[in-house]
């Protein structure tokens, strides 16, 4: 509050460059989400990644793990196909949140090691171990899906005609992972762009204890607890209390920024479908 505003002071380009990269962070992320809808029923990208920026934007006030629910209604409400279920939605959240802890994986190894800290090392240990659970049980949910114990229910028969193949999970995993990198670099940018003088290793522990943070079951607004826990990582690595918490301030800025710019994208977008020359007639019966 007496400082001001921790991005007066910063480098323009290299705030706009974070932000380009936070941008298509979010595309990436929106490409491996479409990949585990079945090829006929996938939204359009430019839905999901809206989906994502409308949970980021409503962090600001509602409480942890309420962005799932701010994503699903985006989705069955965003433009494109609509012949996703409401549980088909559900489970690829599911998936694409134990594919962000396989894709933190080797980001928290990194972090890990160069910590000099035992209970940080621990930490980020536990993470990396964690997305490596996560990954083998999305590489054999198919197969335990089609196990007779499982498909003899019906939620196992669902499960097993609804859950996407090690291909299209491989694939989405490569583009949630190309995401979590774009989004480590648009962090290590915006250090430069603020002179906090912090290293790549330190960039990736503050994504994963960013990260690590909206894993929790319930907290306060998320983007507060995704700040705070980023800013408490950057004081143990050294950086002083003020530029860590301006910083974790700044970053939790541009990724809603960013999110916003994308809800606003595709509203801008659905109006001009629904009103643009020919569209009312197209949807006619001829």
């Amino acid at each position: 509050m007496h400082s001001g505003w921790p991005l007066a002071n910063a480098d323009p380009l290299l705030v706009v460059a974070a932000g380009i990269l936070f941008l298509f962070a979010y595309a990436f992320k929106a490409w491996g989400w479409q990949r585990l809808f079945p090829e006929g029923q996938r939204p359009e990208a430019l839905t999901l990644a809206a989906a994502g920026g409308a949970a980021s934007v409503g962090g600001v006030a509602l409480p942890g793990r309420f962005d799932e629910a701010i994503r699903i209604a985006v989705v069955r409400r965003g433009p494109g196909k609509k012949t996703a279920g409401l549980g088909a939605i559900c489970l690829t959240l599911i998936i694409v949140g134990l594919l962000d802890s396989a894709a933190l994986t080797p980001m928290a190894s990194i972090a890990a090691a160069a910590s000099h800290h035992g209970g940080v090392q621990a930490g980020f240990a536990l993470v990396a171990a964690a997305g490596v659970a996560a990954a083998v049980l999305v590489l054999f949910l198919p197969k335990i899906a089609k196990m007779g114990f499982v498909s003899r229910w019906k939620v196992g028969r669902w499960l097993k005609d609804h859950t996407a193949c090690p291909r299209s999970a491989s694939q989405a995993w490569f583009l949630i992972s190309i995401s979590w990198a774009l989004r480590g670099l648009a962090v290590f940018v915006l250090f430069n762009a603020l002179s906090v003088g912090a290293s790549f290793p330190l960039a990736l522990a503050f994504l994963c204890a960013s990260a690590a943070s909206a894993a929790l079951p319930i907290a306060p607004a998320g983007a507060a607890t995704q700040a705070g826990a980023g800013a408490a990582i950057l004081i143990i690595g050294g950086v002083p209390k003020a530029d860590a918490f301006a910083f974790a301030v700044a970053a939790q800025g541009m990724v809603i920024f960013v999110g916003a710019a994308l809800v606003g994208a595709a509203g801008i977008w659905m109006l001009f479908n629904r009103f643009r020359p020919g569209a009312r007639t197209t949807a006619l019966p001829a």
